[in-house]
Order: structure tokens, then C-alpha cells, then sequence
């Protein structure tokens, strides 16, 4: 379903609208010139988990585009998988929330994203939803 998490490896071990489980795997061509695990290929974790999390929380015939996200870093991942657990904190008919935490092989936090989806609804125009930030109301 996400061709961009297919190309970095991301796998899903879980998958429910109470909680999405995703891992990526450590590799040269996702780090730095240190050899860390790039912070943009764990947010991509991250987001991408956050945003299956949100997309099954959906209300039928809804998509949801990503309006924010932020990403605390704790610690580094030099080897083995990164692993996300994604969990809804708010489900609105505007918008969900959702939080999703990296772990390293070991157990640790290596950080947390919490990221505000957009409930865009069947039949708007333009697919939005029925408040736009930009737009105003539908």
C-alpha cells in the first residue's frame, strides 16, 4: 500500500486501529557517514506506521493526509532493526492523533513522533475535509 516504506524496508509485524507495529532494518544505505541509522529513515518509520495507525481509524470512504508531525530523538541506532509502536491518542471527525515510539533491539526509546492526520471526507470538493486550516469551512 505504501510504495515509498516498501522501498526502505519497512515491515509490518501489526496491524489493528488500536495499534500498528512496523520495524526497519539497519543498513549502510539508510545512515549516515557515522554509520547511524539517517534520522529521516526512522521519522519515515515513524510517519509510516503513524499513518497506517490513523488510516484505520478512518470513517468508510475517508483518506487522511499527514498535517503535522514532530519527532524527539533520544539515542542512536547503530545496528540491528528499529522497531515503532504506533497507538491513537485522538480520533475525531476532523482529525486524528497519533503517537508512535521507536525502540532499538535492545528495548530503549530512540524516539517519539506525534503526528495531527486530517480526516479528508468522501464527496468535498477537492477532498477536503468539512474544516480546512487553509480554506476554512466546506
Amino acid at each position: 500500500m505504501v510504495p515509498f516504506a516498501a522501498r526502505l524496508g519497512i515491515a509490518f509485524a501489526e496491524a489493528g486501529p488500536d495499534r500498528v507495529e512496523g520495524t526497519l532494518e539497519w543498513s549502510p544505505d539508510v545512515c549516515t557517514a557515522g554509520g547511524v541509522l539517517h534520522g529521516g529513515a526512522l521519522m519515515s518509520l515513524a510517519d509510516t506506521v503513524g499513518a497506517v495507525c490513523a488510516f484505520l481509524n478512518l470513517p468508510s470512504g475517508a483518506t487522511t493526509s499527514t498535517v503535522e508531525s514532530k519527532t524527539n530523538f533520544f539515542r542512536a541506532v547503530r545496528a540491528g532493526t528499529a522497531r515503532a509502536a504506533a497507538r491513537p491518542l485522538h480520533v475525531g471527525g476532523s482529525f486524528i492523533v497519533v503517537q508512535t515510539e521507536v525502540y532499538d533491539d535492545e528495548g530503549r526509546l530512540v524516539g517519539q513522533t506525534t503526528q495531527t492526520q486530517a480526516v479528508l471526507s468522501p464527496g468535498r470538493a477537492g477532498g477536503r475535509s468539512a474544516w480546512c486550516a487553509r480554506c476554512g469551512p466546506a
